[in-house]
């Protein structure tokens, strides 16, 4: 009797660690959950976290927060903030210790941990590890928002027969302009609009005097002039040059990448936004494929408009080249 006891009891405590780490995580994108008791978070503890977590994010023309905190207290840890996809949890304890432990309590899901046994050596560990924590929280939503994109796609063949690429679009973008190596897909929304842009260059134009971003500006400074024009006569769009973009070498679809954010304006009109653009090095068609999102949302929040263009951006696949045949 009491060994079925103990078999019924294993088996329902396997089927109960089971449905945990079956658990959808959930929340809202760009939301973080800190665990962490009050006193540490009153303290300066929870200041370094703010300050590194709730930075303004790069790139957008008024300061939003790089993620929302939620923060709970240790003891609540069992609840369901434990569904969140990302959750930083902060304690003492007598080892300093960083570790990451993927899909704890639910999927997909990340959750950091930091301990010390006193202030000092959390504060090292927070300050070592942050861009680390920072990258896979920005990849896990990302992630996430092309998870939501992939539920409706825009059909994308056209691209693919012009640029030799595939992405996955919302349906709610549309094309608005095409030309021969040019295209324009835009979203319209209650104030405002989010598009995307894809033109291609000859490989030179990103190395003329070794200058990457000055030529990436030259280039799209140019492109707005040509086809991104406003509501007033004469009026185009250009790189704001009251701020420096932010600037840095990433891959794309394993390609050797330019990333640029910063803030366009309309010359000769009043709208503005932020803009991400990647200049991808395709070697292969001896080509740069710049691919480029920005949006206007006057009266929005813009953090996560950009980065649902992120989104779709890095969901490119190149095409294979078809080699030619000999004679």
């Amino acid at each position: 009797m009491k060994k079925a006891l103990f078999l019924c009891l294993a088996v329902l405590l396997l089927s109960c660690d089971r449905d945990a780490k079956t658990l959808q995580a959930s929340g809202k994108l760009n939301t973080i959950s800190v665990i962490i008791d009050d006193e540490l978070w009153n303290g300066t503890i929870g200041d370094s976290i703010r300050n590194k977590f709730a930075a303004p994010v790069v790139g957008l023309p008024q300061e939003e927060p790089l993620f929302d905190i939620n923060q709970y207290p240790l003891r609540l840890l069992e609840g369901y903030m434990t569904n969140s996809r990302n959750i930083l949890l902060v304690k003492k304890e007598r080892n300093a210790k960083f570790k990451i432990v993927s899909d704890e309590y639910a999927k997909p899901q990340h959750v950091f941990h930091i301990t010390g046994a006193n202030t000092a050596e959390i504060l090292a560990l927070l300050e070592k590890h942050t861009p680390e924590i920072i990258a896979k929280m920005r990849s896990t939503e990302i992630a996430e928002a092309q998870k939501y994109i992939d539920t409706s796609l825009l059909d994308v063949s056209r691209l693919n027969k012009k640029f030799g690429v595939t992405m996955h679009i919302p349906s709610g973008y549309s094309y608005v302009l095409q030309r021969p190596k040019f295209t324009w897909i835009k979203k319209e929304m209650v104030s405002g609009n989010m598009s995307v842009m894809l033109y291609s260059v000859p490989l030179k134009c990103l190395d003329k005097g070794n200058d990457a971003i000055r030529n990436i500006i030259t280039m799209r400074d140019s492109i707005g002039n040509l086809y991104v024009h406003g509501r007033v006569s004469g009026s185009h769009m250009m790189t704001e040059g009251a701020y420096a973009p932010y600037f840095r070498q990433t891959l794309i679809d394993g390609r050797k990448t330019y990333e640029t954010k910063g803030t366009w304006e309309l010359k000769g009109d009043y709208m503005s936004g932020p803009f991400i653009n990647y200049a991808i090095k395709d070697k292969s068609r001896n080509r740069i494929l710049v691919v480029e999102g920005f949006c206007y949302a006057p009266s929005k929040d813009k953090r996560d408009l950009m980065l649902e263009l992120e989104a779709i951006i890095k969901s490119i696949k190149f095409s294979s080249v078809k080699q030619k045949g000999k004679r």
